[in-house]
């Protein structure tokens, strides 16, 4: 007979080794290379072919973490990861990712665990004011917020609930309707307009610094109107996954009011900063939308997956997504007086997401996360300044946050050569793109455990390669 998977008592041990099994693996990435050296069907081959019949002692699935596991990564969490955006983490979230799974509970009604409803209401509320937009966004008013697993998932629902509100407007068929988004914006726009069943995306130009032209957006509604279709939704960027280019907020809102479309923000990754007083300019006119989306876990030192999600009318989402079967019948639900986050997004089963937000908010403090995104703003402008000076790099696009575009001046080839000598390296991970035609590397500062050291060091290496 094998070891008793439900032995508290084992578990407390195995918990015990586990955690610092986790503290040695974040203690020790630096001397790791950021990309391990794994080719396609390595790791399954490690893998014994079919599934044990008989228990397995834990020490045996702890050694497997270094033996299979570790050694096929990219370590996201590496203080040399620079790619795409930051996928922060952070000790106390991991705690609280921890307490989430050790309680078990599942949130789809507030009668299935109220303290998973009214903590994540309550959580979202002090971001409102944290983050300083209005105050309608609060569950205590007319809209409120709900952790999402991601600004995808996040812009799904707007659109389906924009394609509602259509409907009930206009009577137009989803084949008739347009959703309208930059040029540059994340492709999960386009794709969410897909599975919505959108007829129609227009991707709107943009001006030499990748934000989307108001005027672009006029012309493209008043064209689908002459040829009979229905304008629908359209999408403001505060800060593109490309070159974190910031749409007009405010233009967009108010051809949107006009045109009664629906108005979603997409600050997936700039979101964070608006803790900072000094970022909000960058989204000037919230007040004329009606969803907005942005993710703690790119850099809100909080783990996937945990992305805000807020509307500035609760009514039309819940009107376009609760369906009540009888089994989900209760009295609380009747009454009217509280939340049932099922009726905000596709899924109905839900984890405990804000266990580890409120973690975080309470263990860094808003000046700890203030500190942090100002910090790493600090090193990205640092490095602009460096590639400015460079006589053989240029900057491509802005920098209103922490993520610097920029190119080699010889052309694409030896902006691509030198993405592959920085991540050939093993220390550090850039990112290549292409923009207009034109090939670029990104660097997005703001991994948990990066240093001034790293980035210095990083700089070193591009200037060296260059």
């Amino acid at each position: 007979m094998g070891p008793d998977p439900l032995d508290l008592e084992a578990f407390r041990r195995n918990a015990y080794a586990l955690v610092d099994w986790i503290v040695d693996y974040l203690g020790g990435l630096a001397s790791r290379p950021v990309c391990e050296p794994v080719r396609p069907g390595d790791v399954r081959a490690k893998l014994p072919d079919r599934a044990p019949e008989e228990p397995e002692g834990f020490d045996a699935v702890l050694a497997d973490l270094d033996r299979v596991v570790v050694p096929g990564l990219t370590h996201w969490q590496h203080p040399g990861w620079f790619a795409y955006f930051p996928a922060q983490s952070s000790p106390p979230a991991i705690l609280g990712e921890l307490a989430q799974a050790g309680l078990g509970v599942q949130g789809m009604l507030w009668s299935t665990s109220p303290a998973a409803t009214e903590v994540e209401s309550h959580v979202l509320d002090w971001l409102v004011d944290l983050l300083g937009v209005p105050q309608q966004w609060k569950t205590t008013a007319s809209g409120g917020g709900v952790l999402q697993s991601g600004a995808s998932q996040s812009t799904h629902t707007a659109l389906v609930v924009a394609r509602e509100q259509c409907l009930l407007r206009t009577g137009a068929g989803p084949k008739d309707m347009v959703a309208y988004a930059s040029s540059q914006a994340h492709s999960s726009i386009e794709k969410g307009a897909r599975m919505a069943g959108f007829g129609h995306i227009r991707l709107l130009e943009t001006d030499h610094e990748f934000a989307a032209r108001p005027e672009a957006l006029a012309a493209a509604v008043a064209e689908d109107r002459r040829d009979g279709l229905a304008p629908a939704f359209v999408c403001s960027a505060v800060g593109t996954t490309g070159t974190t280019g910031v749409d007009p907020v405010r233009r967009f809102g108010e051809i949107a009011r006009v045109e009664q479309m629906w108005h979603h923000v997409d600050a997936a990754y700039a979101g964070s900063a608006m803790i900072c007083e000094e970022f909000r300019r960058h989204q000037d006119g919230l007040e004329l939308v009606d969803s907005y989306t942005f993710n703690p876990h790119k850099w809100l030192a909080t783990n996937l997956d945990c992305s805000v999600m807020w509307v500035a009318d609760r009514r039309p989402l819940i009107e376009s997504l609760s369906v009540l079967p009888p089994y989900l019948r209760n009295e609380a639900s009747e009454s009217g007086q509280v939340i049932d986050y099922r009726d905000w997004h596709g899924p109905l089963g839900r984890p405990f997401r804000a266990l580890k937000l409120w973690f975080v908010l309470r263990c860094y403090g808003a000046a700890g996360l203030r500190s942090m995104i100002r910090t790493h703003v600090a090193w990205a402008r640092k490095l602009v300044e460096r590639i400015d000076a460079h006589s053989r790099l240029a900057t491509i696009a802005p920098t209103p946050f922490a993520l610097v575009s920029f190119a080699h001046v010889d052309g694409d080839e030896a902006t691509d050569e030198l993405v592959a000598g920085i991540n050939g390296d093993g220390r550090f991970h850039i990112t290549g793109s292409e923009v207009d035609g034109k090939r670029y590397a990104r660097i997005s500062v703001g991994s948990t455990w990066t240093t001034e050291a790293d980035v210095d060091a990083l700089w070193n290496l591009i200037d060296a390669t260059a």
